[in-house]
Formats: structure tokens, sequence, C-alpha cells
């Protein structure tokens, strides 16, 4: 006590009066997270208001209480306005003068959060000290005009056969993951994180990763998958997880976007992942219906649309006057039994460039990744290709089209005439050649001699059940045999005639060297 009493006199004495105006008011109602305040006049949408919590305490009392707890302005009325509060809402009660900051909420961003876990108002959570950062960015801001962008001509390589070949994402692009619970959406998202390390350092993208209501232990898992693999030393993580407030949650995707616009408007390329917006919908709904607006469609404010548009339309691949910078959207959105015509699922596929459709019965069949090819679309296409996939992959998707259809008509008749059988053994093994295993992404270069061999038809004598084991000697045969190859297409970026005659010696080579892998046993 005696401390506390010398401390209070040197403060006394210390103390400098300055004269000012201050916009102030007091909290009239509070209670689950959200706060109403009178005398807030001139506050202004997204500002910081601050809760002097030391309000009527005493000396002791004071010094225990929390050291500031914030709000964020989110309704503005007539004699009040209503906020959430961003801290330990305990802490605040009826009658606690709240005081205007004259400040946008805004978090640090910069090369000090590379590595790092922070929650979603830029406070680490990883335990490695504060974070230095020189700039802060407003988490709410608009989006570049159509005139400060460019066409996406840039790919951005997942590492995923699949996607790469078929639905290929560009540097810049807003791509939906979307599908049932447990089919492997955020799989996807962190295959695609550490296919960035097959890319060279210089032109390799800032990953952040943004977990919105997930299970701890889940983005602690998946933190400690991506030190184990080297991929944190170029990724950030966003955490939100269940355990913290709704607001908290409604603003992670924001935060993700500012710091990913930081990267961008130095001319570099970021990729940020939302997983997912659907928790996100939910946290939203949640604050609005406390915040006492009109609820619509399944409860959900009006303005949910607009929620997820001003946050994905923050995606840009930037114009070479504004530093030509990308940031790339890979959102994620859970639906319940494959139904893609739900509230939130048809929102977010309108707002995006196409999605990844992740079904449920392909999983169960086996198939990963268990994308729906027919469903499945990209609308930058071809543009976000490299020459040497574009080459490879114009027949697959078509091809797998014409499987599934011959895959249901086959299980209800037994005699198929030699053509059709022909069209459903070629397609098994397109699929099996498209299966691929967790966390290993593959490069380019050999994604595309890969596919060259299914499409051509040399792995039509294999045995669908030998297709990855012949898959992976093929790969370890060039390694071997033909050091040269892979290099000089991953430098070209294409199958040029002469790279692909040296391919076809390659494969042939191969065949003859093991007769046993192409008897169709």
């Amino acid at each position: 006590m005696n401390t506390f009493i010398e401390q209070f006199k040197k403060e006394i004495e210390e103390f400098v009066p300055s004269a000012g105006t201050k916009d102030a008011g007091f909290v009239t109602r509070v209670g689950d997270g959200v706060a109403e305040a009178e005398g807030l006049g001139h506050a202004v949408m997204a500002e910081m208001v601050r809760f002097d919590t030391a309000h009527g305490k005493s000396l002791t009392e004071a010094v225990e209480a929390p050291a500031e707890v914030y709000g964020l302005v989110l309704n503005l009325e007539e004699e009040s306005v209503r906020l959430v509060i961003l801290g330990d809402a305990g802490a605040v009660r009826e009658g606690m003068p709240v005081i205007a900051t004259g400040q946008i909420l805004s978090i640090p961003v910069g090369e000090s959060l590379l590595g790092r876990v922070v929650s979603a108002l830029g406070e680490p959570l990883d335990g490695q000290g504060p974070i230095k950062a020189a700039k802060r960015n407003f988490i709410e801001r608009e989006a570049y005009g159509v005139m400060d962008r460019q066409p996406v001509n840039t790919p951005l390589q997942t590492g995923i056969k699949a996607i790469d070949s078929m639905i290929p994402i560009g540097r810049g692009q807003r791509e939906l993951i979307i599908g049932d619970r447990y089919t492997g959406k955020t799989t996807i998202a962190i295959d695609t994180i550490l296919s960035q390390l097959n890319e060279p350092a210089d032109t390799r993208p800032v990953c952040i990763y943004v977990s919105v209501g997930q299970k701890e232990s889940k983005t602690a898992r998946l933190v400690a998958q991506l030190r184990e693999r080297g991929a944190m030393e170029y990724t950030i993580v966003v955490d939100a997880g269940a355990s913290v407030s709704a607001a908290v949650q409604y603003l992670a995707p924001f935060a993700g976007a500012a710091i990913g616009e930081y990267f961008m408007e130095q001319g570099r390329d970021a990729l940020v992942i939302y997983d997912d917006l659907s928790k996100h919908a939910i946290a939203y709904r949640q604050i609005s219906l406390l915040l006492r607006r009109p609820p619509g469609r399944e409860a959900y404010p009006g303005d949910i649309f607009y929620l997820h548009s001003r946050l994905l339309e923050r995606a840009a691949k930037l114009s070479e006057e504004k530093g030509g910078g990308s940031l790339t959207a890979l959102p994620i959105i859970e639906t319940q039994e494959n139904d893609v015509s739900a509230y939130i699922p048809t929102n977010v596929i309108s707002i995006t460039d196409g999605q990844i459709f992740l079904e449920a019965d392909l999983f169960n069949k086996g198939l990963r990744p268990a994308i729906n090819a027919g469903i499945s679309v990209s609308r930058v296409g071809s543009a976000a290709q490299t020459k040497a996939m574009k080459k490879v992959s114009g027949k697959i998707r078509l091809e797998l089209a014409q499987f599934r259809d011959l895959e249901a008509f086959m299980q209800f008749s037994q005699d198929l005439d030699p053509e059709t059988k022909k069209h459903i053994d070629f397609g098994e093994r397109l699929t099996a050649i498209l299966k691929q295993k967790n966390g290993a992404p593959m490069p380019f270069e050999k994604q595309a001699v890969v596919i060259y061999a299914a499409i051509n038809g040399y792995f039509a004598p294999v045995a669908v059940a030998r297709i990855p084991e012949v898959e992976e000697k093929f790969l370890d045969f060039l390694d071997l045999e033909a050091k040269e190859l892979l290099p000089a297409i991953k430098k070209e970026r294409d199958l040029t005639a002469e790279l692909e005659g040296k391919l076809k010696e390659a494969l042939q080579k191969f065949v003859k060297m093991h007769p046993n892998l192409f008897a169709g046993t």
C-alpha cells in the first residue's frame, strides 16, 4: 500500500495540466460484449473509443483494473452509438466514461510479422516477444479501382495436379474453396502455402493464413506443420479462434487483408487464406443481432453480402504504375450436405472468380483431393497457366467429364462396346494420376511431364492400382537418367518441340526398362 501512495505522490508532483477538448460520453447499457453509449456526438464509423476502467474506483482497484479497454463504433444513431468491446468486456459497466480517440482501427504491418502468429488486432500470440512495426494499416479501406488494376496473368502454383491443370489460380485472383466438413478444404490451402517452397525466393508470395472460429488445436497443428517444413519464414498466421469474441472473429479477415495489402503495395505478391467465411458470417450475424440491427434472411443482417464483397474486392493485381504487386484471396466456405445454393455460399460464389468444389462422395471413395471437376471452375482460366501446363492439360476436363457420365452409365450395364470401355479405362487412369497425398505439393514441371504421359496414353497398359507407383518411379527415373529435362522445363516454363522430343525419348526408355509395370497386372 505504501508503494501505491508513493507512486501516487510522484504522479501528482509530475502532473502538468493541459488544455483541450475531448469527445466523451458514458456507457448506458452493456452486455454480451456490446455497449451503448451516449454523448459521443462526433463519433464516426469504425472509430476506436477508450473506456475509463479506473473511474469511480479506489486507488488499489484502479491499479488492478485493466490498463486499456477499447471499443469499436459500429452503429451511429440519433441519441447514442452502439459499439463492440475489443478486450475484457467484464471490465466495462454502466455509467463508465467512454472517450473518443479520433482514430480509425488499424493494425501493425510489415516484415516483422513474417513467421509470427498474431491476433486480429496485431498482438503477438506465439510468445516470441512484441512486434516492432513502423507502419500501421487501416483494417477497413476502400478497394483499388478498375484503372489501378491489370489483368491476372501470372500463375499461383498450388502444387496440386488437379487444380493447376484444370482450375488454375492466378496471382490477384479470388478463388473459392467450398465443400462439406472434412473434405480437405484446409488441406488444399496449406498445400498451396507449402508449394511456394518450390518458387524462387525473390518471386515467392507472402502467405497469410487467417483462422476464424477454428479450434485452437487445429491452428497450432497447422503452425507446427508449416514451421517443420520451413514455410513459416514467409507466412503470417492471424488467429481468431473459437474461444475469442465474435467481434474479434469479425475483424480477423479484414486484418489479414490489411497485412496482405502492405506487401502488395510494395510491389510484391501476397496470398491470403480466409478459413472460413461461413464462421465469419455467423460471427457478424451475432454482432448484428446484439447491436439490434434488423435481421433478414436466415437472421443474417441485410449487409451480409456487402461484408464479404468489400473484403474480397481488396484482392487485386495492381497496374505497373502502382507497382505491379498482387493480393490473391482463397476464401473457404463450408456447405451442408453439398448444398452450394444456400445463402452464404451463393453470395460468395457470385463475388469470387471461380470455385473449387470438394464433394463428400468423392472423398469417401478415396479420391484425394475430392474435386468435382464438373462444378469447379476458374474464370481466369489458362491466362494463369504456364505454357507447359497449358499444352498438356487441355483435354483433361473434357475427358474427366465424359468419364463421370460413363461411370454412372456403367453401373446399369454389363455389356460395353470397345469404344466406351476404352473411354472408361482412360478416365480411371486419369483419375488415378490426379490423386495426390496431403502435404506433398508437386512443382509444375513434374506435374506437366506426368500429365503429358497420362494424356498421351503411355500409362494405358498400367493397372489402375499401380499408377501411383509408376508415377513415382518415372519421376525418380527422370532425376537419374534425364537430369537436364525438368530444370529446362522449369526455366523455359514451356514444353517446346525440342523438350517434348526429349520427354518422349525418356518415356520410351522408361517403358522398356520396366516391362513388368506395363503388363497391365
